[in-house]
C-alpha cells in the first residue's frame, strides 16, 4: 500500500522539519535543564503522542479546515505559543537564580504531569500542523486508495523520528546540565550573579 519510495521521500521531508529546533525541542530542553533527564524523556514521550494525535486528526479529515483556513491555523498557532509562554513564565518564577538552578539537584516533577504537558505542546505545535496537514498529503498515492491508512502509516515515520530526535536533545541538555553543575563555569556564573546583584 505504501511504497518504499513514498516512505523514503517522506522520511527525508519529515526529518528536515522535525530536527530543526521548534517549540517541542525548546520545551524538552527546558524540562531537561530544570528537572533532569527523566522528566525530559517523559516530556518527549507525551509530545510524540501529541504529534501522532494531530496526524490522526488530519488522516480522518479534521486537518482540512486547518490546512485551508488561515484563521484556524492562526488560532492553533497562537494557542500553542500562549501555552509555551505560560509554561516559561511559571518555570522562571520557580527558579531562585540560574546558578542555584544548575547547582542544585533537579527539582522533583511528576512524570505523568511532564507527559501531559509534552502532549499539549505536541498537539498545539504549529510545526505538527504544517507537517501533517500540508506536507504529509503530498506523499500519499491517491490512486492506491485507502488514503487515511496511508497517511497513518506515513505518520508513524514522523513519530519515530520525533521520538529519537527530541530524546537526543533532552539527553544532550541534561548532560550539559550535569557537566555545568560540577564544572568551573559554576564559579564564574556564581560570581557573575553576585556582582550583578540578581536575587531571583
Amino acid at each position: 500500500m505504501v511504497s518504499v519510495s513514498q516512505l523514503e521521500a517522506y522520511a527525508v521531508a519529515s526529518f528536515i522539519l522535525i530536527v530543526i529546533p521548534g517549540p517541542s525541542v525548546l520545551f524538552v530542553i527546558g524540562r531537561a535543564l530544570a528537572h533532569g533527564r527523566r522528566t525530559a524523556l517523559a516530556t518527549v514521550a507525551g509530545n510524540a503522542v501529541g504529534l501522532e494525535v494531530v496526524a490522526v486528526c488530519v488522516a480522518l479529515g479534521i486537518g482540512v479546515p486547518v490546512e485551508r483556513s488561515a484563521l484556524v491555523f492562526a488560532v492553533v498557532k497562537l494557542a500553542g505559543a500562549g501555552y509555551l509562554i505560560w509554561l516559561g513564565i511559571r518555570a522562571v518564577r520557580q527558579r531562585r537564580g540560574m546558578a542555584s538552578a544548575f547547582a542544585a539537584a533537579p527539582a522533583p516533577y511528576r512524570q505523568r504531569r511532564a507527559m501531559l504537558e509534552g502532549f499539549v505542546v505536541g498537539v498545539a505545535n504549529p510545526k505538527a500542523v504544517i507537517l501533517f496537514a500540508a506536507v504529509l498529503p503530498q506523499f500519499v498515492n491517491r490512486r492506491a486508495g485507502h488514503v487515511p491508512v496511508q497517511m497513518l502509516l506515513l505518520s508513524l515515520v514522523s513519530f519515530a523520528i520525533a521520538l529519537v530526535s527530541d530524546s537526543a536533545w533532552g539527553l544532550l541538555a541534561s548532560t550539559v546540565r550535569a557537566w555545568f553543575a560540577c564544572s568551573p563555569a559554576m564559579i564564574a556564573l556564581g560570581l557573575l550573579v553576585a556582582v550583578t546583584g540578581r536575587t531571583h
